[in-house]
């Protein structure tokens, strides 16, 4: 599944901001995910890990192009994986 080209929402830059994730970690794991999961129809998660953290990005795929919701960086990366 292609995500590289998706638009990053202004609710989805805010939240980045806020949260500290850059915008090109962001399109890193937008272009090269280490897994794609469902959350619901239309919305899948890409996630990817960096260092000692994840990011994990939600993205509208019921759209075109495809929209990022929002994405954050967590260090539980066990709860994630499994």
């Amino acid at each position: 599944m292609n995500l590289g080209f998706a638009i990053i929402k202004d609710h989805a830059r805010l939240q980045m901001q806020k949260r500290g994730v850059p915008e090109s970690e962001v399109r890193a794991v937008l272009n090269q995910p280490e897994a794609v999961l469902p959350v619901r129809t239309g919305r899948v998660v890409a996630q990817t890990v960096f260092d000692r953290y994840m990011i994990r990005v939600f993205v509208d795929i019921d759209r075109d192009p495809n929209e990022v919701v929002t994405a954050y960086r967590t260090s539980k990366i066990d709860k994630y994986r499994s």
